[in-house]
């Protein structure tokens, strides 16, 4: 097991700084247009015809939701109206059929994700429709990791046991924080027994994993009022816990310029809340798994750390690091071979391709020796806090000293800060740098330092 987490709130509040969280390397602010539907199309017929492919991971994005979170940043489209939601249903399957036909042979599928918005604000006959037509065109393993996020406020429990029914085995639960103050300056009002509720009826209908997701800096925050939240969560037990950085950009997500910014906690109250999260967490017996994630000793996540099996996409961090992920829906990002790729973000740009008979493709890129080993080394320290230098050497035919002689000099300001060690043979991120994976990861970002128009990042903290 990795040594115990240290936390150095004031090294954390001198080196915050924007940076991406790199659930891709190259992030996706270096997709371009010039990668379309025709260069994904190629890549999904090369896959076809490989023996030796790799299982696949489907992300299914469901755009809806009844009310709107302030703090939102995803693609989201405010409705009550069910027929917009059973239109969509329509096209996403429209979509996937495209993809399955062009890779001809039928696919085995390992993991499968619901996100959204709001995935549970599709009626039970647009979950019925849309998972029977993924097990009519894929073949789901049936020892695959099946998830989806839930809002509590708006799931009774027939809903779950239909979940459990279409085959889902592992929930994301949306509680942000319990305080009423917060919640209320946040406009998602949702009370501790509606969350337990579901909890418990996952827990009843065979769920193997329960997640909560946690936002710390979010208006009305304090330490007291997170303190009484963390105490509620841990009383509710569950597998996993994520506690995300706010990242207030109004100028970016509409939504946010709702939220008054004198209510958001300073600087250093974040710090004392994030400060306060990771102790509570680990002290329950939480492990730090990385990028605000806590897993359970047991969980899949934590064994396959533990085993160097873990892996982070789209979605954060994974246990199935061979597969390629197909994206479907409006604004969602997939990964097949070396490329990435992003679907229109507006619905009637997404209809009008797949009304053309195109793949709903905005833009993506093909990534070249440079980049796919670059993610390979950003991906290691991210999953696994530590780098064989000879381990890369011999997979990539190169001398890595060498190669990166301008990173590591910038990695010896990380090492003088107690963040990094460095041998021949290692790299190997030290229990007060885990915090600031971020940081060090920046390193190696090929595109940081040569691109003269940067995107528009959160705080790395």
């Amino acid at each position: 097991m990795l040594p115990a987490l240290e936390v150095d709130l004031e090294l954390i509040r001198r080196l915050d700084r924007n940076g991406p969280r790199y659930t891709s390397y190259p992030t996706a602010d270096r997709f371009s247009k010039e990668f379309g539907p025709s260069n994904y199309a190629s890549w999904l017929q090369k896959r076809g015809g490989d023996a030796n492919r790799s299982p696949l991971s489907l992300y299914f994005h469901i755009p809806f939701c009844n009310t709107l979170c302030f703090y939102c940043g995803c693609n989201k489209v405010i409705t009550k109206d069910f027929s917009k939601s059973e239109k969509y249903i329509q096209y996403v399957i429209k979509e996937m059929e495209m993809q399955a036909a062009l890779m001809v042979t039928r696919q085995r599928v390992e993991q499968l994700h619901w996100g959204g918005g709001t995935p549970t604000f599709l009626t039970h006959e647009q979950m019925r429709d849309l998972m029977g037509a993924t097990r009519r065109l894929f073949d789901l393993a049936g020892d695959g990791e099946y998830s989806i996020e839930i809002d509590p406020r708006k799931v009774g429990d027939d809903t779950i046991a239909l979940l459990a029914e279409l085959g889902f085995n592992r929930i994301s639960v949306g509680v942000q924080d319990f305080e009423p103050d917060v919640q209320q300056a946040v406009n998602r009002i949702q009370s501790e027994e509606e969350t337990l509720r579901v909890i418990k009826a996952a827990r009843a209908n065979g769920f193997q994993s329960v997640s909560i997701d946690l936002i710390y800096g979010l208006p009305k925050q304090t330490v007291a009022g997170f303190k009484r939240t963390l105490d509620k969560v841990i009383a509710a037990d569950p597998d996993r816990l994520s506690i995300y950085n706010y990242a207030h950009l109004p100028t970016v997500f509409m939504p946010q310029r709702r939220i008054n910014e004198a209510d958001l906690p300073i600087a250093q109250v974040k710090l004392e809340i994030l400060g306060l999260a990771v102790k509570t967490m680990t002290d329950a017996g939480y492990l730090y798994i990385g990028m605000d994630h806590f897993a359970k000793p047991a969980d899949e996540l934590a064994v396959a750390q533990r085993e160097h099996r873990l892996h982070r996409n789209f979605q954060g961090y994974s246990t199935h690091s061979d597969c390629d992920l197909l994206a479907l829906g409006v604004s969602s990002i997939g990964q097949v071979g070396a490329t990435y790729s992003q679907n229109f973000r507006e619905l009637d740009d997404y209809y009008a391709a797949l009304d053309r008979g195109e793949l709903p493709v905005m833009r993506g890129m093909e990534l070249n020796n440079d980049d796919e080993l670059r993610r390979e080394i950003i991906q290691d320290l991210m999953c696994h806090f530590e780098l064989d230098k000879a381990r890369m050497e011999r997979a990539w035919n190169i001398q890595f000293d060498s190669y990166f002689a301008v990173e590591l000099g910038e990695l010896a300001d990380r090492v003088a800060e107690g963040l990094v060690e460095l041998t021949p043979q290692t790299i190997r991120v030290t229990p007060r740098g885990r915090m600031l994976i971020r940081n060090i990861c920046m390193a190696f970002d090929h595109y940081l330092r040569t691109k003269t128009e940067h995107a528009r990042y959160s705080k790395v903290i």
